[in-house]
Protein backbone atom coordinates (compact mmCIF):
# COMPACT_ATOMS: atom_id res chain seq x y z
CA UNK A 1 0.00 0.00 0.00
CA UNK A 2 2.92 2.02 0.51
CA UNK A 3 4.03 2.13 -2.86
CA UNK A 4 0.11 3.22 -3.99
CA UNK A 5 0.31 6.06 -2.30
CA UNK A 6 4.15 7.11 -3.63
CA UNK A 7 2.87 9.54 -5.95
CA UNK A 8 0.80 11.49 -3.43
CA UNK A 9 3.97 11.37 -1.24
CA UNK A 10 5.27 13.31 -4.18
CA UNK A 11 3.34 15.63 -4.83
CA UNK A 12 3.16 16.66 -0.64
CA UNK A 13 6.74 17.36 -1.37
CA UNK A 14 6.51 19.94 -4.52
CA UNK A 15 5.71 23.19 -4.44
CA UNK A 16 2.16 23.74 -6.37
CA UNK A 17 3.52 26.88 -7.67
CA UNK A 18 6.59 26.42 -9.02
CA UNK A 19 5.83 22.61 -9.82
CA UNK A 20 2.59 22.91 -10.85
CA UNK A 21 3.03 21.47 -14.04
CA UNK A 22 4.77 18.64 -12.54
CA UNK A 23 2.06 17.98 -9.62
CA UNK A 24 -0.60 18.26 -12.46
CA UNK A 25 0.53 15.66 -15.15
CA UNK A 26 0.93 13.52 -12.16
CA UNK A 27 -2.24 13.82 -10.43
CA UNK A 28 -4.10 13.61 -14.10
CA UNK A 29 -1.68 11.09 -15.63
CA UNK A 30 -0.69 8.49 -13.14
CA UNK A 31 -2.62 8.52 -10.25
CA UNK A 32 -6.57 9.83 -11.93
CA UNK A 33 -6.27 9.46 -15.82
CA UNK A 34 -10.20 7.70 -15.99
CA UNK A 35 -11.29 10.09 -13.50
CA UNK A 36 -9.98 13.23 -14.70
CA UNK A 37 -11.28 12.29 -17.96
CA UNK A 38 -14.47 11.91 -17.66
CA UNK A 39 -14.74 15.15 -15.33
CA UNK A 40 -13.16 16.90 -18.17
CA UNK A 41 -16.04 15.71 -19.98
CA UNK A 42 -18.75 16.55 -17.66
CA UNK A 43 -16.84 20.06 -16.97
CA UNK A 44 -16.85 21.23 -21.03
CA UNK A 45 -20.51 19.97 -20.67
CA UNK A 46 -21.39 22.06 -17.86
CA UNK A 47 -20.26 25.07 -20.09
CA UNK A 48 -22.96 24.49 -22.78
CA UNK A 49 -25.87 25.70 -19.17
CA UNK A 50 -24.48 29.73 -20.57
CA UNK A 51 -26.78 30.27 -23.36
CA UNK A 52 -24.03 32.45 -25.20
CA UNK A 53 -21.82 29.55 -25.42
CA UNK A 54 -24.28 27.12 -26.11
CA UNK A 55 -25.55 29.66 -28.80
CA UNK A 56 -22.36 29.52 -30.44
CA UNK A 57 -22.00 25.81 -30.39
CA UNK A 58 -25.20 25.33 -32.21
CA UNK A 59 -24.13 28.17 -34.89
CA UNK A 60 -21.00 26.18 -35.96
CA UNK A 61 -22.50 22.95 -36.39
CA UNK A 62 -19.97 20.94 -35.52
CA UNK A 63 -21.64 19.50 -32.31
CA UNK A 64 -24.50 18.40 -35.08
CA UNK A 65 -22.30 17.71 -37.62
CA UNK A 66 -18.67 16.15 -35.87
CA UNK A 67 -19.13 15.46 -32.40
CA UNK A 68 -16.88 12.85 -32.13
CA UNK A 69 -14.11 14.76 -33.31
CA UNK A 70 -14.93 17.87 -32.11
CA UNK A 71 -14.73 15.77 -28.80
CA UNK A 72 -11.61 14.09 -29.32
CA UNK A 73 -10.09 17.37 -30.88
CA UNK A 74 -10.73 19.50 -27.64
CA UNK A 75 -9.66 15.98 -25.30
CA UNK A 76 -6.36 15.61 -27.06
CA UNK A 77 -5.46 19.12 -27.22
CA UNK A 78 -5.69 19.95 -23.80
CA UNK A 79 -3.77 16.56 -23.03
CA UNK A 80 -0.78 17.55 -25.15
CA UNK A 81 -0.54 20.79 -23.43
CA UNK A 82 -0.66 18.84 -20.07
CA UNK A 83 1.45 15.63 -20.52
CA UNK A 84 4.21 17.73 -22.13
CA UNK A 85 3.84 21.06 -20.66
CA UNK A 86 2.58 24.37 -22.72
CA UNK A 87 5.52 26.00 -23.58
CA UNK A 88 7.23 23.04 -25.17
CA UNK A 89 7.15 22.34 -28.92
CA UNK A 90 4.15 20.16 -29.00
CA UNK A 91 2.38 22.24 -26.38
CA UNK A 92 2.86 25.52 -28.45
CA UNK A 93 1.74 24.12 -31.35
CA UNK A 94 -1.78 22.78 -29.49
CA UNK A 95 -2.17 26.18 -27.86
CA UNK A 96 -1.40 27.77 -31.49
CA UNK A 97 -4.45 25.41 -32.65
CA UNK A 98 -6.98 26.13 -29.73
CA UNK A 99 -5.89 29.92 -30.42
CA UNK A 100 -6.63 29.54 -34.10
CA UNK A 101 -10.03 27.79 -33.36
CA UNK A 102 -11.29 30.15 -30.87
CA UNK A 103 -10.14 33.57 -33.23
CA UNK A 104 -12.82 32.52 -35.73
CA UNK A 105 -15.29 33.64 -33.05
CA UNK A 106 -16.27 36.99 -31.21
CA UNK A 107 -16.45 35.06 -27.63
CA UNK A 108 -16.61 37.12 -24.88
CA UNK A 109 -13.40 37.36 -22.14
CA UNK A 110 -16.03 36.11 -19.40
CA UNK A 111 -17.18 32.93 -21.18
CA UNK A 112 -13.68 31.88 -21.73
CA UNK A 113 -12.77 32.75 -18.59
CA UNK A 114 -15.65 30.74 -17.27
CA UNK A 115 -14.82 27.64 -19.29
CA UNK A 116 -11.12 27.60 -18.07
CA UNK A 117 -12.65 27.54 -14.30
CA UNK A 118 -14.61 24.56 -14.98
CA UNK A 119 -11.13 23.03 -16.19
CA UNK A 120 -10.00 23.62 -12.59
CA UNK A 121 -12.80 23.14 -10.05
CA UNK A 122 -15.21 20.36 -11.87
CA UNK A 123 -12.49 17.75 -11.43
CA UNK A 124 -11.35 18.75 -8.15
CA UNK A 125 -15.27 18.62 -7.24
CA UNK A 126 -15.33 15.06 -8.75
CA UNK A 127 -12.66 13.67 -7.70
CA UNK A 128 -13.64 14.66 -3.94
CA UNK A 129 -16.59 12.27 -4.51
CA UNK A 130 -15.56 9.73 -6.84
CA UNK A 131 -11.48 9.69 -6.15
CA UNK A 132 -9.53 6.97 -5.18
CA UNK A 133 -7.63 9.03 -2.66
CA UNK A 134 -8.08 12.42 -1.45
CA UNK A 135 -6.82 15.16 -3.27
CA UNK A 136 -3.32 17.00 -1.23
CA UNK A 137 -3.69 20.50 -1.13
CA UNK A 138 -0.72 20.97 -3.75
CA UNK A 139 -3.06 19.25 -6.24
CA UNK A 140 -5.93 21.69 -6.07
CA UNK A 141 -3.30 24.90 -5.96
CA UNK A 142 -1.28 23.42 -8.67
CA UNK A 143 -4.52 22.87 -10.84
CA UNK A 144 -5.24 26.60 -10.51
CA UNK A 145 -1.59 27.38 -11.35
CA UNK A 146 -1.75 25.49 -14.23
CA UNK A 147 -4.52 26.36 -15.95
CA UNK A 148 -4.22 30.28 -14.84
CA UNK A 149 -0.57 29.56 -16.76
CA UNK A 150 -3.20 28.23 -20.02
CA UNK A 151 -5.32 30.99 -19.69
CA UNK A 152 -2.34 33.85 -20.34
CA UNK A 153 -1.39 31.56 -23.10
CA UNK A 154 -4.56 31.59 -24.61
CA UNK A 155 -5.52 35.24 -24.29
CA UNK A 156 -7.48 35.50 -21.26
CA UNK A 157 -7.78 38.43 -19.72
CA UNK A 158 -8.31 39.14 -15.78
CA UNK A 159 -7.95 35.57 -14.51
CA UNK A 160 -8.48 35.88 -10.49
CA UNK A 161 -5.31 35.91 -8.65
CA UNK A 162 -6.04 33.27 -6.03
CA UNK A 163 -7.70 29.69 -5.84
CA UNK A 164 -10.87 31.22 -4.16
CA UNK A 165 -11.45 34.19 -5.97
CA UNK A 166 -11.22 31.86 -8.94
CA UNK A 167 -14.00 29.42 -7.57
CA UNK A 168 -16.39 32.57 -6.26
CA UNK A 169 -16.01 33.96 -10.17
CA UNK A 170 -17.14 30.44 -11.28
CA UNK A 171 -20.38 30.24 -8.09
CA UNK A 172 -21.63 34.17 -9.34
CA UNK A 173 -21.02 33.49 -13.13
CA UNK A 174 -23.56 30.08 -12.76
CA UNK A 175 -26.08 31.69 -10.62
CA UNK A 176 -26.27 34.49 -13.04
CA UNK A 177 -26.38 32.86 -16.67
CA UNK A 178 -27.49 29.03 -15.76
CA UNK A 179 -30.77 29.79 -17.40
CA UNK A 180 -32.95 27.50 -20.15
CA UNK A 181 -32.16 28.40 -23.75
CA UNK A 182 -33.06 26.29 -26.81
CA UNK A 183 -29.54 26.04 -27.76
CA UNK A 184 -28.91 24.78 -24.41
CA UNK A 185 -31.20 21.62 -24.67
CA UNK A 186 -29.56 20.95 -28.77
CA UNK A 187 -26.10 20.93 -27.98
CA UNK A 188 -26.67 19.26 -24.25
CA UNK A 189 -28.68 16.30 -26.46
CA UNK A 190 -25.98 16.22 -28.95
CA UNK A 191 -23.49 15.75 -26.06
CA UNK A 192 -25.70 13.10 -24.18
CA UNK A 193 -26.56 10.89 -27.30
CA UNK A 194 -22.39 11.10 -28.17
CA UNK A 195 -21.69 10.20 -24.79
CA UNK A 196 -24.47 6.89 -25.36
CA UNK A 197 -22.67 5.91 -28.31
CA UNK A 198 -19.97 4.94 -26.86
CA UNK A 199 -22.19 2.09 -25.72
CA UNK A 200 -23.82 -1.06 -27.54
CA UNK A 201 -27.37 -0.03 -29.41
CA UNK A 202 -29.22 -2.31 -26.94
CA UNK A 203 -27.29 0.53 -23.41
CA UNK A 204 -28.00 3.24 -25.11
CA UNK A 205 -31.52 4.58 -23.61
CA UNK A 206 -29.55 3.01 -20.05
CA UNK A 207 -26.14 5.47 -20.78
CA UNK A 208 -28.53 8.34 -21.54
CA UNK A 209 -30.38 7.87 -18.37
CA UNK A 210 -27.63 7.46 -16.70
CA UNK A 211 -25.57 10.63 -17.90
CA UNK A 212 -28.44 12.77 -16.48
CA UNK A 213 -28.11 10.85 -13.13
CA UNK A 214 -24.90 12.85 -12.56
CA UNK A 215 -25.82 15.91 -13.81
CA UNK A 216 -27.16 18.43 -10.83
CA UNK A 217 -30.33 19.96 -10.76
CA UNK A 218 -28.94 23.51 -11.61
CA UNK A 219 -28.14 22.17 -14.79
CA UNK A 220 -30.67 19.50 -15.31
CA UNK A 221 -33.18 22.90 -15.49
CA UNK A 222 -30.38 24.73 -17.65
CA UNK A 223 -30.91 21.61 -20.36
CA UNK A 224 -34.61 21.62 -19.91
CA UNK A 225 -33.70 17.77 -19.42
CA UNK A 226 -35.84 15.78 -16.81
CA UNK A 227 -33.84 14.62 -14.04
CA UNK A 228 -33.17 10.84 -13.62
CA UNK A 229 -34.99 8.40 -10.78
CA UNK A 230 -33.19 9.26 -7.75
CA UNK A 231 -32.32 5.12 -7.62
CA UNK A 232 -30.63 5.54 -11.02
CA UNK A 233 -28.11 8.40 -9.33
CA UNK A 234 -28.04 5.90 -6.11
CA UNK A 235 -26.73 2.96 -8.15
CA UNK A 236 -24.60 5.54 -10.38
CA UNK A 237 -22.86 6.99 -7.69
CA UNK A 238 -22.24 3.85 -5.87
CA UNK A 239 -20.72 2.25 -8.72
CA UNK A 240 -17.96 5.02 -9.22
CA UNK A 241 -17.61 5.08 -5.19
CA UNK A 242 -16.76 0.96 -5.89
CA UNK A 243 -14.44 1.82 -8.20
CA UNK A 244 -12.14 3.86 -6.20
CA UNK A 245 -12.48 1.18 -3.37
CA UNK A 246 -10.99 -1.65 -6.36
CA UNK A 247 -8.23 1.19 -7.59
CA UNK A 248 -6.72 1.52 -4.14
CA UNK A 249 -5.58 -2.09 -4.81
CA UNK A 250 -4.19 -1.81 -7.67
CA UNK A 251 -0.18 -0.97 -8.29
CA UNK A 252 0.40 2.33 -8.98
CA UNK A 253 0.80 3.13 -12.66
CA UNK A 254 4.22 3.67 -14.26
CA UNK A 255 3.05 5.17 -17.55
CA UNK A 256 1.10 8.15 -18.15
CA UNK A 257 -1.94 8.34 -19.90
CA UNK A 258 -1.84 11.86 -20.66
CA UNK A 259 -1.80 12.29 -24.59
CA UNK A 260 -1.45 8.73 -25.15
CA UNK A 261 -4.86 6.87 -26.85
CA UNK A 262 -4.11 4.34 -29.16
CA UNK A 263 -7.51 3.24 -29.66
CA UNK A 264 -9.14 7.47 -29.86
CA UNK A 265 -12.39 6.73 -32.22
CA UNK A 266 -11.37 9.89 -34.88
CA UNK A 267 -7.26 9.42 -34.28
CA UNK A 268 -6.66 5.41 -34.07
CA UNK A 269 -3.13 5.05 -32.84
CA UNK A 270 -2.56 8.34 -31.49
CA UNK A 271 -0.28 10.18 -31.06
CA UNK A 272 1.53 7.71 -33.27
CA UNK A 273 2.26 9.87 -36.50
CA UNK A 274 -0.06 12.53 -35.66
CA UNK A 275 0.89 16.43 -34.55
CA UNK A 276 -1.33 18.51 -32.82
CA UNK A 277 -1.72 20.73 -36.32
CA UNK A 278 -3.45 17.39 -37.35
CA UNK A 279 -6.13 18.50 -34.81
CA UNK A 280 -9.28 20.81 -34.62
CA UNK A 281 -10.97 22.46 -37.83
CA UNK A 282 -8.73 22.84 -41.00
CA UNK A 283 -7.08 26.59 -41.40
CA UNK A 284 -8.59 28.95 -43.78
CA UNK A 285 -6.58 31.81 -45.37
CA UNK A 286 -8.44 34.22 -42.88
CA UNK A 287 -6.22 32.19 -40.10
CA UNK A 288 -3.02 33.36 -42.29
CA UNK A 289 -4.08 37.15 -43.00
CA UNK A 290 -0.73 38.09 -44.60
CA UNK A 291 -0.16 35.21 -46.38
CA UNK A 292 -3.43 35.54 -48.07
CA UNK A 293 -2.69 38.98 -48.52
CA UNK A 294 0.58 38.05 -50.27
CA UNK A 295 -1.37 35.67 -52.29
CA UNK A 296 -3.73 37.90 -53.62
Amino acid sequence: MSRRYANAHRIAALDPVRDHLEIYQISSGLDFPWDYTRALEFALFRTYCVPSISRLLAATGEFRDRPQKRYDDTALLMAEMAAHGYDSPRGKESLKVVNRAHGRYAISNDDMLYVLSTFIYDPIDWLDRYGWRPLHDNERLAAFHYYSEVGKRMGIRDIPADFAAFKAFKDDYEREHFVFSDTNAEIGQYTVDLFASWFPSFLRPAAKAGVRSLLDDRMLRAFGFDPAPRWLTSVAEASLKAKAAGERLLPPRRVSKLANSPHNRTYPGYPDGISPSDLGPPPTPADFPSEHLRRG
